[in-house]
């Protein structure tokens, strides 16, 4: 009896492997279908958030603007671009990068020679308004887009200068 109970139940095991496999293939490739769309949406959704992240981080860079009537009413005396250039910790050399002026033109406007004119003054009177660490990030940026085209530059201007102009070596004793 022993013997027919063991036929039976791997009989049974048998019918109920092949039931299984007959409903679970067509899943697992039902399944290998979802994930390859889960992972593409995936890949969709993290691009579209890179491009929302640097999207908001343009419209978060603050920018030298001001209206035009703060323009009209600010008086930027010598003093008091000393002193906005002082309480932002910047020298006048930065302060030129920011307002797109020499260092020159910063020292005369200090001195007192020569007065900030139009976008000149706009930049100043925008100045005003931003925190150090305002000031500091968009320094840090305008260094930066200033470094990568210039470093191209000057390596072409070096290769030149070095094929033109070959390295002189002290000349060996002839015999």
């Amino acid at each position: 009896m022993a013997k027919i109970e063991g036929v039976i139940k791997s009989e049974i095991v048998r019918l109920a492997k092949r039931e299984i496999r007959t409903v679970f293939i067509p899943l697992r490739s039902e399944v290998r279908k979802i994930r390859s769309k889960v992972s593409a949406l995936s890949k969709g959704v993290t691009s579209i958030n890179r491009l929302a992240k640097g999207l908001h981080l343009e419209e978060a860079k603050p920018k030298l603007e001001a209206t035009p009537e703060e323009v009209k009413v600010a008086r930027l005396t010598p003093e008091r671009i000393r002193g906005l250039r002082k309480k932002l910790g910047i020298s006048q050399r930065e302060l030129g990068i920011l307002t797109g002026v020499t260092i020159g033109a910063a020292a005369s406007w200090e001195s007192g020679k020569f007065k900030p004119k139009g976008e000149k003054k706009a930049a100043l009177v925008a100045l005003c308004k931003l925190r150090k660490r305002d000031v500091k990030k968009m320094l840090a940026q305008k260094a930066e887009q200033r470094s990568k085209p210039l470093g191209l530059k000057k390596r072409k201007k070096q290769a030149v200068k070095r094929s033109k102009y070959p390295s002189k070596k002290p000349a060996g004793k002839k015999k």
